[in-house]
């Protein structure tokens, strides 16, 4: 696909629109380095989640900034931010809401539901395995459904809505980690590192000194949904859906396009819905980075984030030390140099 047929397939309105939510995106990152310290490559992937209409957990282990990183965010956009606390004492009432007993200008006493914290634009789920499973199916019904029920009836949330969940990989006593099933909703997987030792001394210089700068708001919520529905308009060449398509259907031990070596490997292959959410990835990634169509690199670049969560390894692989990034990353090489 030609940029010349690609021009023709957008309306000039949304080449305009591209352009605007590359410049706000640069003010966004511009905006968060005030404040934070490198993990360029986390911000790109949580703002490429947040313009898909996904949801993004991160994985890292304390004191890597995870929670202040999801505050700014939310602080460069006009939008209302709660964190829920997750602990195994946790009830599905404390993130959804309940009804309270009240007294009415008239003296009646009557229910009227009360909201949780959930009922935000955008959710931190802090430290989420750390809660048992009905808490924690409360939190993804309202994810996926973006609705509440509670009480016997039902709250639609505000948009845009989106949460960000983290996990501790360290700690493993006394939490309850989220079922393959339920990962399968997390549009991504965000691996949160240790920095370098250049940004760990400026970490420590920025850090230790005075209150850290107020942020902007550069996005509001009409915006963002106006930046989200062009992302769904951003055009993909067939050879793209072809890509994502064989890449997902690779990962399944059971499928004939398996590999032999991988067989062996891996326990369970990613579903249909990693595949939406490479394309869904790769025009966001795409329009942010200012591109009129999705390129190959697009997926290339998202599909670890992506599968990393959806392809389940085997005890064979975790005895040889291999793990799904490896896998995956295996997978996409094999792809690329077959053409």
């Amino acid at each position: 696909m030609t940029t010349t047929r690609v021009s023709e397939q957008m309306a000039a309105d949304d080449v305009a629109a591209i352009d605007e939510l590359r410049q706000d995106y640069q003010l966004m990152r511009d905006a968060l380095a005030r404040v934070i310290v490198g993990q360029q490559a986390v911000i790109e992937q949580l703002a490429i989640c947040l313009f898909a209409r996904g949801h993004a957990l991160l994985m890292g282990v304390p004191g890597l900034a995870k929670t202040l990183l999801i505050r700014c965010l939310a602080e460069t956009m006009d939008l209302s931010f709660s964190r829920i606390q997750f602990t195994p004492d946790l009830m599905p009432m404390d993130i959804t809401g309940t009804d309270i007993l009240q007294e009415s200008a008239s003296g009646r006493r009557e229910f009227e539901f009360a909201k949780g914290p959930v009922f935000a634009n955008i959710v931190l789920a802090d430290e989420i395995n750390r809660a048992p499973s009905k808490t924690q199916a409360a939190m993804l019904e309202a994810m996926q459904e973006h609705r509440v029920t509670a009480a016997g009836h039902s709250f639609t949330l505000d948009e845009p809505f989106f949460v960000l969940a983290t996990q501790n990989p360290i700690e493993q006593e006394g939490t309850y980690p989220l079922p393959e099933a339920q990962l399968d909703r997390f549009m991504f997987m965000v691996e949160v590192t240790y920095p370098e030792l250049h940004e760990e001394i400026a970490i420590a210089r920025t850090t230790t000194g005075g209150d850290r700068p107020q942020l902007e708001h550069i996005l509001d919520g009409k915006r963002v949904q106006g930046f989200q529905d062009l992302v769904r308009r951003v055009p993909v060449p067939d050879h793209i859906y072809e890509f994502a398509a064989h890449l997902v259907r690779r990962t399944r031990p059971s499928d004939l396009e398996a590999p032999e070596w991988l067989k062996p490997l891996v326990s369970w292959g990613a579903g249909p819905r990693a595949v939406q959410y490479l394309i869904l990835g790769a025009k966001s990634r795409a329009a942010l980075l200012g591109s009129y169509m999705v390129r190959l690199e697009d997926v290339v670049t998202l599909a670890e984030p992506v599968l990393m969560h959806r392809v389940i390894t085997s005890f064979a692989a975790e005895s040889e030390g291999i793990n799904s990034r490896q896998v995956v990353r295996r997978l996409v090489d094999e792809l690329v140099k077959e053409g």
